[in-house]
């Protein structure tokens, strides 16, 4: 089982690609959208396509193997 990071985003919603930065999980926003875009990551254990998924305390990002957690 992978580690779950807690990463706390100092407010109530945060969108997904900017989540990917923020978290560390990609490195830069272009890389971000291309791997959302490619089907790359998850949201809640469901794949997401959408950049712009508003995320909310407790939903999970999984990219590459790695999970991060949202929280306030």
């Amino acid at each position: 089982m992978s580690t779950i990071d807690d990463v706390s985003i100092g407010g109530d919603m945060i969108r997904l690609g900017q989540f990917l930065k923020f978290s560390g999980l990609i490195d830069t926003g272009g890389d971000a959208k291309e791997a959302i875009i490619d089907g790359f990551v998850s949201v809640n254990g469901e794949e997401e396509r959408r950049r712009g998924r508003q995320l909310h305390d407790g939903d999970l990002v999984t990219f590459a193997g790695r999970t991060a957690r949202v929280t306030r």
